[in-house]
């Protein structure tokens, strides 16, 4: 029988206005904003929902302002707890990206994963951290510590990749080498440079590593930074590097598709990457 999977992404702008509630109510209402979206899913019978990068709070990483450090948390903790609760209620393995606090001077961008059951299964830490044209997130984030993890969930091996890593191929290749089916790259980008990259590189790294990619991005213009305009156009790609679904540039959106993740093995037994790599002569890759 297909595998097949029901997947969602949910792509958000921040609900509240400039100047508007205490770093505590933003993120209330962030989540709160998310909720109908997450039952909306939950009803369709999504099997993986992943969520944007740091979900609960606005991308405040153009301005360089410690007050946000306070909005950081434990990873598991209050958020991702909340969303167990949705997971475990709606049988749907979740991927919840935030702002996480490991002690104080010790904060991540990070991702937890959760199983159909509500089951906290880890968290990916975004490895590859910018510091760059209005996106100062080294002030934020400590590099990522926990390498490339694959999270086995009730439907299928997921990985996961934050924004700014799916520059970098070589994350990419170890997660497929650590055996994902399914990476989801939750980001948060800006019309402007990169967005050409937007549809280039990550269906280059689902053909690269024979897996699907759920690649979601925010939407709208988050004051009073004003970094640019988020430009949704969430989407999933096959192994083949072919989108087949795709979100709007300005809406909230849930987008749900289904594919079968047999494609993977077909795929595969055609482009055999994995198994003409050459490990032995990528050594000096690593010393430059």
């Amino acid at each position: 029988m297909p595998r097949m999977i029901k997947s969602g992404l949910i792509q958000m702008s921040v609900p509240l206005s400039e100047g508007e509630g205490t770093i505590a109510e933003i993120k209330t209402a962030m989540i709160e904003k998310h909720i109908p979206f997450i039952e909306d899913a939950g009803k369709q019978g999504v099997q993986i929902l992943c969520l944007q990068e740091v979900f609960s709070t606005p991308y405040f990483c153009p301005g360089q302002d410690s007050a946000w450090y306070a909005s950081a948390e434990p990873v598991p903790g209050p958020a991702v707890e909340q969303m167990q609760e949705y997971a475990k209620r709606y049988n749907m393995v979740m991927i919840v990206p935030v702002y996480e606090r490991e002690q104080a001077g010790l904060l991540y961008n990070t991702a937890a994963v959760i199983d159909a059951d509500g089951t906290y299964l880890g968290k990916y830490r975004k490895n590859h951290i910018p510091h760059t044209s209005g996106f100062w997130e080294k002030f934020f984030f400590r590099p990522g510590n926990l390498g490339y993890p694959v999270f086995e969930t009730a439907y299928a091996n997921i990985g996961v990749y934050i924004c700014y890593d799916r520059h970098f191929p070589e994350g990419a290749r170890a997660l497929g080498l650590n055996g994902a089916e399914i990476v989801y790259n939750p980001s948060a980008t800006v019309a402007g440079l990169s967005q050409y990259l937007w549809n280039l590189e990550q269906p280059a790294h689902a053909v690269a590593n024979g897996y699907f990619m759920g690649c979601i991005n925010r939407v709208g213009v988050e004051k009073p930074w004003n970094l640019g305009k988020f430009y949704g156009s969430s989407y999933f790609v096959d192994p083949r590097g072919e989108i087949f679904a795709t979100a709007s540039e300005d809406k909230d959106e849930l987008l749900v598709a289904e594919f079968d993740l047999d494609m993977i093995d077909e795929v595969r037994s055609t482009w055999q990457f994995f198994r003409d790599r050459r490990p032995e002569t990528y050594d000096e890759l690593i010393m430059l």
